[in-house]
């Protein structure tokens, strides 16, 4: 390993480590659609975010549109192994939308500290770096985020203990 550089997921795991993974499925979606016009692969992202070590529990956050167009989505993320957790978009008086999972995403994070050794964050917002610190300072957890370089806040990216590009090898955790 290079000095500087951060370790991957595959240079420092173990197979006796619990993991709980948390996906930020906007953030995620957004991310593939604006820089590679593609839909992020969930289930390859899983297999990355996991690798050989074993899975306690693995959450999608997830918002429901007006239209319900994401019915088959929600049961192809199921089929691959998440619990999915829905919360129905906000419309505001004025037009403004709002479809936000921080602070839920972040309570599951803290409620399963508990039960795991590492937690895995799958998502490029700077919104979570207080909950990794949290979750090492005062959980002990090993904290990982597993995201698209390109849209992943550089602090993000600094207070982590892992951080994995999935931009490094885009095709495999897309689809077009």
């Amino acid at each position: 390993m290079q000095k500087g550089r951060k370790p991957k997921i595959s240079e420092i795991t173990s197979e006796h480590q619990r993991v709980g993974v948390f996906v930020d499925a906007q953030n995620m979606y957004h991310s593939a659609k604006n820089l590679y016009h593609a839909k992020a692969n969930f289930k390859k992202i899983l297999e990355a975010a996991v690798g050989d070590r074993q899975l306690i529990r693995a959450f999608v956050y997830v918002i429901k549109t007006e239209t319900g167009e994401e019915k088959a989505f929600l049961e192809a993320l199921e089929k691959s192994g998440y619990e999915i957790k829905v919360k129905d978009l906000q419309i505001f008086p004025g037009g403004m939308k709002k479809a936000d999972w921080d602070v839920g995403m972040a309570i599951d994070a803290i409620i399963l500290a508990d039960k795991i050794d590492v937690a895995v964050l799958v998502t490029g917002d700077g919104d979570f770096i207080p909950l990794v610190e949290y979750l090492r300072v005062n959980r002990g957890l090993k904290v990982e985020v597993v995201s698209f370089g390109r849209s992943t806040s550089a602090k993000l990216k600094e207070t982590v203990d892992v951080f994995t590009d999935l931009g490094e090898d885009p095709k495999k955790f897309l689809m077009y």
